[in-house]
């Protein structure tokens, strides 16, 4: 069975190049992608910068995803942000993974357990949604907390794991340092999707383990896509293999 992944850094729904709140954007590039599942960070709730928007609610209404999980990451006074994923397909056991470092900006993943109908037969596919920190000593820690996490280690070895995300992986290393050594394979090959109009860096990623295989990634970028966040959104086609 095929499943189509987006994973996307929504900048709030501010956009790149013009600084304007326009979720309206945001909408139309996914409903473009029509994503199975969107891996979305920096999603707000409530926000006054973003019309006091619960935007998971509202991406997930606009777009007929019934299915959603949110984790908020940052709080504020009023309102604020963190990591969501939407689905067309039932989302279970949802738990949130702290990865804050420190004294650092607070930041964490979303992991869920989606249940997909696959010949006739209900497969589970774990989903992990991650926004790591700036620094690379920060996401080096992060990594391996995530990794060493019992949301991973509890999960048998043929269940299909999709993590994705803003990585921050500002030279691309985090895949052959981290993933790898876990068993994990980079979805696609390595692409740049930061900053949008002009992408010189591959902070987004797709990684894929178990009975999973990823058949292509790539990131869309269009006039839409370039103004709509400061990120591109990263799209992956992906496989479950038979049992």
């Amino acid at each position: 069975m095929r499943l189509s992944i987006v994973s996307w850094n929504i900048h709030k729904g501010i956009g790149g190049m013009d600084r304007r709140y326009r979720i309206d954007r945001v909408v139309a590039v996914l409903a473009e992608l029509a994503p199975d599942v969107a891996l979305l960070q920096e999603v707000t709730d409530g926000l006054p910068r973003a019309l006091f928007h619960d935007q998971a609610e509202l991406l997930a209404e606009a777009l007929g995803m019934e299915h959603l999980a949110f984790c908020p990451q940052h709080r504020f006074a009023i309102g604020g942000y963190g990591n969501a994923i939407l689905s067309r397909h039932p989302i279970g056991h949802v738990e949130e993974i702290d990865l804050t470092i420190g004294r650092r900006k607070r930041r964490g993943a979303i992991g869920a357990h989606l249940r997909v109908r696959s010949g006739g037969h209900q497969r589970t596919v774990a989903l992990f949604n991650l926004h790591l920190g700036l620094a690379g000593s920060e996401r080096a820690l992060q990594l391996e907390r995530f990794l060493s996490s019992p949301a991973l280690a509890h999960l048998h070895h043929p269940t299909p794991v999709v993590v994705g995300g803003d990585l921050n992986d500002v030279w691309g290393s985090l895949g052959p340092r981290f993933f790898s050594p876990a068993g994990f394979v980079r979805a696609g090959r390595l692409n740049n999707t930061f900053p949008a109009a002009v992408p010189i860096r591959p902070l987004d990623g797709i990684f894929v383990r178990g009975q999973v295989r990823a058949h292509a990634c790539s990131p869309l970028r269009n006039p839409l896509t370039r103004q709509a966040s400061d990120h591109l959104p990263l799209c992956a086609e992906l496989e479950l293999e038979a049992t």
